[in-house]
Parts: C-alpha cells; sequence; structure tokens
C-alpha cells in the first residue's frame, strides 16, 4: 500500500465506503482495462436431420457433467387466423399437460424418473412454437430422452389433470390481463399485425374454459410432429454419440406430415400511436415499435450496435436522457424482437401520467438526434465491448446457450453463426453505424401504442401530435 493511500485508510474497524476505496488523494484509481473478449473455442458439433425430418444439433460444452435439451416444434394454427379459432386456447392447455402423463408413465412416475437422473422437463407455447426443454446429468441422457420420446408418442392427457389445467389457466390469464405490462403488449400486437395469429399471445379465458380433453389429445397427434422440428442437445457429451441416442430414442416419432410455420409478418411501418384508454391508471405504458433486421442481413451487426447505443443498455442515450437526466421513468429500453422471417425495434417505457407527454417528446428526440447526431467512436466502442460481452456471458452455461442456439436454429442458422459473431461486431465501423441509425432510428419509421388514462393525457398529445386519441 502507497503512502498516499495509508493516509486516507480510516482508523481500525471503522467503515469504508465504496467511494473512499476507490480514491487516493490524487484522485480516483484507475480502472483496469478490460480483458480480450474471446469467442468460445473447440465447440465441436454435429448438425444433421434425422429419418423422421427432425434436425438435431448436438454441441459438446464439457464444463460440468450435465446436459441441455431444447425442442422447437412449430405450432402455427393451421387456420391461419387470430379471431375465432380454439387453436392457441387447445395449445395453452396442451402446453401444461403434455408432461402429466403418458401411456406408459403417470406424472409422477415422469418426475421421480427424471429426478433420479438429475433432471426435469418442461413445456411452453406461444403463436410460433411449441418449446420444450430440459436438462440432466450427462450419464442420464438416455433417461431424459426416454421420457421425451414417451411423451410426444405417448402422451396420454389425463381428463383430471386436463380439468385441473385448464382451471388452473383460467385463473392465470384473467389475472394476467389485469396487468399494464400485458394491456399494452396485447395491444402493440394488435396495432402492428391486426388478425394476424402471431398478434394474439394469450388466449381469452373463456377460450381456455371450452377446451375439451379430446381436443387436446387431437392437436397432439395432428401438430406434434419432428419433421421441420429442431431439437438441440448442449453439454459433456460427444455430439455423434449424442446425434446416435437421439436417433435411436425418437425413430418412432414420426409422420408424413410437417409442422406448421407461422406465416411471414407484415412489415412494420411508421405512423401515429394508438393511445388505448385506462380509465384511473397513474402510470403510462410506451411502447413503440420499428422494422428491424434479421439476423441474416449483412447490416445487423451495425443496426445491434445502434440500438445499444440509443437504449439497448443503462448507458444509452434514451436511458441517460429520460431517466438518469429527467427522471421521468425507472426503466426504458429499447431491443430487437425476433419474429418470423424477419425483426422489429421496440421502445418500452413506463411513466408517471403526468410526465407520459414529456417522456415520449424526449424519445422521439433521441430517435432524431441517433441519425442526424452519429454515435462517436466512443459510444461505438463502448456498445460493441458490451455487445460481444453480453453475448459471451449469455451463453458461457450449457443452458445459455442451449436456449441462444435452438432461437438461432428456428430462423435456419448454426453454431457457424455464433461463433463468428463477435467478429462480425468487431468490424463494424461507426460509418455503418451512423447509416443505420439515419434509416431505422428515424422517428417516421416508428409507430406504436400508449396505455393509460386518456382523460389525463389527451390534452398534453392533442397538442404533442402524432397520437389518435379515443
Amino acid at each position: 500500500m502507497s503512502a498516499a493511500d495509508q493516509k486516507l485508510d480510516p482508523a481500525p474497524g471503522s467503515h469504508r465506503t465504496a467511494g473512499e476505496i476507490g480514491r487516493t488523494e490524487h484522485g480516483p484509481r484507475p480502472l483496469p482495462e478490460l480483458g480480450e473478449q474471446r469467442p468460445p473455442a473447440d465447440l465441436s458439433s454435429v448438425d444433421t436431420v434425422l429419418p423422421n425430418g427432425l434436425r438435431v444439433l448436438a454441441v459438446r460444452r464439457s464444463a460440468v457433467p450435465l446436459v441441455e435439451l431444447r425442442l422447437r416444434i412449430p405450432f402455427a394454427d393451421p387456420a391461419d387466423s387470430a379471431e375465432g379459432s380454439q387453436h392457441s386456447a387447445r395449445a395453452e392447455v396442451l402446453a401444461s399437460t403434455v408432461l402429466t402423463g403418458t401411456d406408459r408413465r403417470s406424472r409422477v412416475e415422469i418426475d421421480t424418473e427424471l429426478a433420479l437422473v438429475g433432471g426435469e422437463l418442461d413445456a411452453v407455447v406461444d403463436p410460433e412454437r411449441l418449446s420444450i426443454s430440459g436438462n440432466a446429468l450427462a450419464s442420464g441422457l438416455d433417461t431424459l430422452l426416454d421420457v421425451l420420446r414417451d411423451v410426444l408418442t405417448g402422451a396420454a392427457y389425463p381428463a383430471d389433470e386436463v380439468e385441473r389445467e385448464r382451471d388452473r389457466l383460467v385463473e392465470r390469464i384473467a389475472l394476467a390481463r389485469s396487468q399494464p405490462s400485458v394491456i399494452a403488449r396485447e395491444a402493440l400486437q394488435r396495432h402492428l399485425y391486426g388478425d394476424h395469429p402471431f398478434a394474439k399471445e394469450m388466449p381469452e379465458a373463456e377460450e381456455i374454459a371450452r377446451v375439451r380433453r379430446d381436443e387436446v389429445a387431437e392437436l397432439h397427434a395432428s401438430a406434434v410432429l419432428p419433421r421441420g422440428s429442431v431439437l438441440v442437445v448442449v453439454g459433456d457429451v460427444d455430439p455423434n454419440d449424442a446425434v446416435r441416442a437421439i436417433g435411436e430414442s425418437l425413430a418412432a416419432w414420426s409422420s408424413d406430415a410437417s409442422a406448421v410455420e407461422l406465416r411471414p409478418l407484415p412489415l412494420v411501418t411508421g405512423g401515429d400511436l394508438l393511445l388505448v384508454h385506462r380509465p384511473g391508471a397513474v402510470q403510462s405504458q410506451i411502447r413503440l415499435a420499428a422494422q428491424g433486421l434479421a439476423r441474416t442481413d449483412p447490416r445487423y451487426p451495425a443496426l445491434q450496435i445502434a440500438n445499444l447505443v440509443f437504449g439497448g443498455f443503462f448507458s444509452s442515450r434514451l436511458v441517460e436522457n429520460i431517466r438518469e437526466d429527467k427522471g421521468y421513468t425507472y426503466s426504458a429500453r429499447s431491443h430487437p424482437e425476433f419474429t418470423p422471417g424477419t425483426a422489429t425495434l421496440l421502445v418500452d417505457a413506463d411513466t408517471a401520467s403526468e410526465a407520459t407527454a414529456a417522456a415520449l417528446l424526449e424519445t422521439r428526440y433521441e430517435l432524431g438526434k441517433l441519425g442526424l447526431v452519429p454515435p462517436t467512436e466512443s459510444e461505438v466502442d463502448t456498445a460493441r465491448r458490451y455487445a460481444v460481452g453480453s453475448l459471451l456471458t449469455a451463453t458461457s452455461s450449457q443452458a445459455g446457450l442451449a436456449s441462444f442456439l435452438v432461437n438461432l436454429a428456428g430462423n435456419g442458422l448454426d453454431v457457424d453463426w455464433f461463433t463468428a459473431h463477435p467478429e462480425r461486431l468487431t468490424a463494424v465501423t461507426r460509418e455503418q453505424v451512423a447509416e443505420v441509425a439515419l434509416e431505422f432510428f428515424a422517428p417516421t419509421a416508428f409507430t406504436g401504442v400508449l396505455v393509460g388514462d386518456a382523460e389525463r393525457l389527451a390534452p398534453q398529445l392533442r397538442a404533442l401530435g402524432g397520437v389518435v386519441l379515443p
């Protein structure tokens, strides 16, 4: 310890604040340089399609003796309609009950067998896909696959389990629909996509209540199909051995039909925002959206960095403005959402009613400023480091890597795209970021919704303009 540091040390036993620890009499201690961010090496993998049409991506990551499994089954509504279809309700009940028993195993037996190999399985559904995820000790992969095969080929949907889960879903959905964030999300999806099935992320409670056990079983038989689906396995396993085990275990899961993909979404076009009245609300939800770029587009890395500079992390321009400087919101962010065949750019902020119009004004200002006052080299470099670092952090675990890869695979991408992406981010120039910022972050490119008390918000929003009032 230097003499200067010793002078600033308090008496033994007294408390030192973080500020005191981080300073000397000559000023703040310099921060250490960030280490080099290296993409993962030696990700040995096998990417193949089995005879039943199932694409399998097996990756060896041997940090811990575990294996992670992710199954993505396209699960779109065959009727291709958001209105007048019971598909979403039946799909929700199916996802909640597919693991409650098979022709060979009861719910308790499924849970017990998985627990004996340190494993579990779970299922969720959305308008695009049915997802089954799980994990186990690497030595228990055969058991995990056997239970999965049993579920895929022999799910029994016991009537009492269907009834119990259906009642639970009715209560959960009724509660969710009272939440401001859910109201805002549904309003935005309807505003962007109209009657496209993608807009209906959650069925109505009364639709769930009408679902019958035989309808769920019929949906499983017609829609839980291997052809067009993707299974990702990541863990302490040899990829070739894993593919062989999967092929043997899931050979009985077969059909000549293919899983139903969701049709492409209409492009998002800019326009006025829609004010959704929520009587008595003391807070408002601002939700903006614009067209983005798919990961396969050569400009995507530049757009990713532009988004980070705008509102994609805590040091972004939007957060500094409406949170840190003006205190209009506790949280504000912008982020891409990858949708069938493309992507959207989303901007989210929740504000007090009295700050809503001002927060919207400043958000529009920052959108315009990003194109007209392009990011500096320092901003681009900071965002680039964050992008690479967050990617490597999110995929540092077996679970994180499996989840990331199954999303890539759903868009036709593979491990090579993942390992090469840090290099693509490193190659992005300030000029490329400025170019995509001017095109994609123009205020006129965005539309969206505001959810709040129209009686309180209307006078200021009417003066601000660009908002359709109820």
